[in-house]
């Protein structure tokens, strides 16, 4: 419970005063939000981070902490799969690790759960557990006892062999752009368990100092190599330019690079902090995995599971699939999914000849974009997507390493981890907002045979059968051409309807203006016969309308209002909502336009959530605006998270026999847009 909702509990005329009155409530929460950072800062000072030990008066925070029950020493030693030689030692682990890993110090406290609930204390970079206790408690905050986010299906005991990491011959591979980085690398090395070689690749020739005074000097280290890059690249352009083929004569290499996100007024390095720690700072961790990698031929990239306080949506090719045909060319890889396992951040372990097409390619800097570069959406982007992909074709397989549960696998389902829910669940996590927006396609509305471009086919096979087209296939190509120059014909400005592309067909095809109006009426009806009901959903919908939150529906779509109402009617949804289309507002969720026009509408977007399958439209592009959001998965997805393959892959797409077959099974099975309900 933060400030916000004690008041609330405590004085309740006050809270509707503050939810009345936006300028009041923005005031409130820059206020809170100011307190959490000047508690948060006395508590850093109080229990600071040095190394992997805090300093401070932590014995009576341990005390504390035991007289609440909230650390359980057997527990933990448990649940991290080690055997720490002291409770203090344990305890201090988990202090220094909590800030930015899931680990939980005892079954009645979640790590994970107490940093969602308050975002200032993770964003402060204070263990939660600290922060409880020091006054958390006090304020009514959220204590949720530990469950974990996902367990694997199957788990690898793994013995590090000290000797065998000492006879491996070993790279590290490092890109600095902030100086500070240096002594956090010198930290890891330290007393690690194999020698290495360092190739290092700098922003600025002045770093050389503190290498040669942090990095040279560590007894595990054996030659260093530096080089100053220019700013191109990234973190792959320089590993890649410089190193690429040298790394090739290893048995293995880990490649990190200096990562800050700046966001909440001050760098944040927990994300960088959580990569590190499992991928060179955590010298168990690091020993074991590679000592498998070692001794398991077929395992050939290594690194942790996602960062927990990444969004839901996190292992997806989002923006970036325009841009993977060159890699997909180039080493012939075939991947039909939209959800992926790949390094999130780009840091990880590799065997050389499981990435070789990668390294061994010479390459310029001119081969990589320029900065600046977006957040999302580049060939650099595309290309930390498909290391895991390139491994894989390779005939290696991918390691990973859960901290919540200390496990190494090779499940990959930990991409779906955040999928599972229920309907109730659905409906606790969307009841604190008073506006709820909903996409339709998928989310509200399902079709019957799952395929968008089905009624295109059919209506296709109809005027085939009339003498109008010769193929039916033909038909649906000549269709999407027809909406693509519509758009052109516009600029890309706002949206074609479906009116617009059929008059575009008719004039390519020398039809009638009514025969156009007819077709597109047809079209409507072959989509409209196949819509169903996503149940659960709109049950959620209509419930939340009856309480009465403000609902908007809001879609991306070529249809008028009045198909989409029609559409909507039939699957239950029937009044009580605001519509909001691309083709009659002319603003579409997926360029942004849509969010920029709802964001601005809003007087407190705090108060709104929207809830779409889109990764992209419906979830990554509201976030770029501030506004909350739900990812859910479309039938397609959750039909690929449970193991089975995309039956309309490889040219399969308007394949009417494959439809048939699959299409209503992909479509029931998805009905419900969530695992394990």
């Amino acid at each position: 419970m933060n400030y916000r909702a004690m008041i609330k509990q405590r004085f309740p005329g006050v809270e509707r005063t503050l939810r009345s009155r936006p300028l009041l409530m923005k005031l409130a929460v820059n206020v809170e939000h100011r307190l959490l950072q000047r508690q948060a800062k006395k508590l850093s000072k109080r229990y600071a981070v040095k190394g992997s030990a805090m300093v401070g008066d932590y014995q009576q925070l341990l005390a504390e902490a035991k007289q609440h029950g909230l650390f359980d020493f057997e527990w933990y030693c448990h649940v991290q799969n080690r055997r720490f030689s002291t409770e203090q030692e344990a305890f201090s682990d988990y202090l220094y690790k909590s800030r930015f890993s899931a680990v939980s110090p005892s079954p009645r406290f979640s790590n994970l759960t107490y940093q969602k609930c308050n975002l200032a204390v993770y964003h402060a970079n204070v263990s939660p557990l600290v922060h409880y206790l020091q006054s958390g408690d006090e304020e009514g905050r959220v204590c949720a006892p530990f469950a974990p986010t996902w367990k694997p299906t199957q788990t690898l005991a793994i013995a590090p062999k000290p000797e065998q990491l000492q006879r491996a011959k070993i790279a590290v591979c490092l890109h600095v752009f902030y100086a500070d980085f240096i002594p956090y690398y010198a930290r890891c090395l330290r007393d690690f368990p194999a020698q290495v070689d360092l190739f290092i690749s700098v922003s600025d020739r002045a770093f050389r100092a503190s290498v040669d005074e942090h990095l040279a000097p560590l007894n595990t280290v054996q030659n260093i190599e530096v080089v100053e890059v220019p700013n191109r690249g990234r973190n792959f352009g320089p590993m890649l330019v410089e190193f690429g083929r040298k790394l090739l004569d290893y048995d293995l290499f880990c490649h990190l690079h200096s990562k800050k996100s700046l966001y909440s007024g001050r760098p944040q390095t927990q994300w960088a902090d959580y990569l590190g720690e499992y991928l060179l700072h955590d010298h168990i961790v690091v020993a074991k995995a590679i000592t498998h990698m070692l001794e398991n031929a077929q395992t050939g990239v290594y690194y942790p599971t996602a960062f927990p306080m990444m969004p839901d949506w996190v292992n997806h090719w989002l923006k970036n699939k325009p841009f993977k045909s060159e890699f997909f060319n180039a080493w012939d890889l075939q991947d039909h999914a939209e959800f992926l396992a790949y390094p999130v951040g780009g840091m990880f372990w590799a065997k050389p000849d499981a990435l070789r097409p990668l390294l061994e390619k010479k390459y310029q800097y001119s081969d990589f974009p320029e900065e600046p570069l977006p957040n999302d959406g580049s060939s650099l982007h595309a290309l930390e997507r498909c290391i895991g992909l390139l491994a894989e074709r390779r005939g290696y397989s991918q390691l990973f390493f859960h901290p919540e549960l200390a496990s190494f696998t090779h499940d990959k389902s930990y991409i779906f981890a955040n999928y599972v829910s229920n309907p109730q669940q659905l409906r606790d996590k969307v009841q604190p907002f008073d506006i709820i927006s909903f996409d339709v396609f998928d989310t509200l509305v399902r079709r019957s045979h799952q395929v968008p471009d089905y009624a295109k086919l059919k209506l296709g096979q109809y005027l085939v059968d009339q003498g109008y087209v010769c193929d039916a296939k033909g038909f649906v190509e000549l269709r999407n051409r027809a909406e693509f120059l519509v758009g052109e014909d516009k600029q890309f400005q706002g949206d074609v309807t479906i009116y617009e592309v059929y008059q575009k067909l008719a004039n390519m095809q020398e039809w009638s203006e009514q025969q156009a109006q007819h077709y597109a009426d047809l079209e409507f009806a072959y989509d409209l016969e196949m819509i169903e009901s996503k149940d659960e959903m709109v049950a959620i919908l209509n419930q939340l309308i009856d309480m009465g939150k403000t609902v908007y529906i809001i879609s991306d779509t070529y249809y008028t209002d009045y198909q989409i109402i029609l559409m909507l009617r039939k699957a239950g949804v029937t009044n009580g909502y605001r519509l909001y289309t691309s083709a009659e507002t002319g603003q579409r969720k997926d360029n942004g336009t849509m969010w920029a026009y709802i964001s601005q509408s809003l007087k407190d977007k705090s108060r709104f959530v929207h809830i779409g399958d889109n990764a992209v439209a419906d979830a990554q592009i509201p976030g770029d605006f501030g506004l909350a959001n739900l990812h859910i998965l479309n039938p397609m997805d959750k039909w690929q998270a449970a193991g089975w393959e995309n039956p309309f892959a490889n040219g399969n797409e308007l394949n009417e026999q494959q439809i048939l077959k699959w299409g209503p099974l992909i479509s029931q099975f998805g009905r419900f847009p969530f695992l394990g309900e």
